[in-house]
C-alpha cells in the first residue's frame, strides 16, 4: 500500500517502513520511555534491516524501547546523549559491537534542530577544553572558546504524536513532544505514528505543534504500552 496523492496515510508501521534499509540513519522521538514511537519501533526492528545507525536522545531503557534494535543486533552505532539505565547497550559498546558517539544533550538537540533548519553546522560553547571537542574546529566568541558541531540530516524519522490528521499536521502531548519534532524535522522521511487520528481541519492551526510538511507518512495507532520507567508514589492519607 502506498499513500493517496494527498493523504499521507499508511495501514500499518510495517507498511510505513517498507524502505528502510540496511545501514540507514534513522532518528527516533522519545526520552527515555516517554513519548516512544512504540509501533514503529517493533515493525524496526520486525524488519531485519541492520547496521542501522540510531539517532536518539538514548537508544531504550530498562531493555524496553529501542532496546530491542540492540537486542537482535541490529544497531552498529548510536549517536546519542543518554546511556544510563541500558545494560544492552552498555554490554554492546563495551564490547565494540556497537559505537557510540555522546552528545550534550542540547547539542545533539541543536544538530537535530539545524539539520531540519538547513543550518550545516553551528559553533557552540558546549563541550569546550573536553574530550567533546576533540578532532573538531574550535573559534573563540565573545571571549569564549566554542566547538564546532555538524547537523544531523537521518535518512529516516519515527516519532509519536497524540493526534496527527492524514496531512502529517502534529500535536504532541505534553512531554512527550521532546525530542519528537526535531526528530522529525530533520529527516529525509519522517513516519508519524498518532494515537488519535482526526480529520483535515479538525486541528485548530494554533494547535500544531509540527506542521505536516516535516511529515511524509502517517499511521493510526490507538494502543501502547506507555511504560513507566520509575513509578513513584506517596502513601495514601488516613
Amino acid at each position: 500500500m502506498t499513500a493517496t496523492s494527498r493523504s499521507k496515510l499508511f495501514s500499518s508501521a510495517a507498511e510505513a517502513l517498507f524502505d528502510v534499509r540496511d545501514g540507514a540513519q534513522v532518528a527516533v522521538g522519545g526520552f527515555g520511555l516517554c513519548g516512544n514511537p512504540e509501533a514503529c519501533i517493533g515493525a524496526l526492528a520486525a524488519s531485519g534491516a541492520k547496521d542501522l545507525v540510531i539517532v536518539s536522545n538514548n537508544c531504550g531503557n530498562q531493555g524496553q524501547g529501542l532496546a530491542v534494535l540492540l537486542q537482535r543486533r541490529l544497531v552498529a552505532r548510536v549517536i546519542c546523549s543518554f546511556v544510563g539505565g541500558n545494560p544492552d547497550l552498555e554490554q554492546q559498546m563495551l564490547s565494540g559491537q556497537v559505537q557510540v558517539e555522546l552528545n550534550p544533550q542540547g547539542t545533539l538537540a541543536e544538530r537535530l534542530r539545524a539539520g531540519g533548519s538547513g543550518i550545516p553546522a553551528f559553533f557552540t560553547p558546549t563541550g569546550a577544553g573536553t574530550v567533546v571537542s576533540e578532532g573538531k574546529e574550535v573559534r573563540e566568541f565573545a571571549g569564549r572558546p566554542c566547538v564546532l558541531e555538524t547537523a544531523l540530516q537521518p535518512d529516516f524519522a519515527i516519532v509519536r504524536a497524540e493526534v496527527g490528521d492524514p496531512l502529517g499536521n502534529l500535536r504532541f502531548y505534553r512531554t512527550a513532544r521532546n525530542f519528537n519534532p526535531l526528530a522529525a524535522m530533520a529527516a529525509r522521511v519522517t513516519i508519524a505514528e498518532v494515537d488519535r487520528l482526526v480529520d483535515v481541519g479538525e486541528l485548530d492551526p494554533d494547535d500544531v505543534h509540527l506542521p505536516g510538511i516535516f511529515v511524509q507518512r502517517v499511521i493510526h495507532v490507538p494502543e501502547h504500552k506507555n511504560v513507566i520507567e520509575y513509578r513513584t508514589t506517596r502513601p495514601r492519607a488516613g
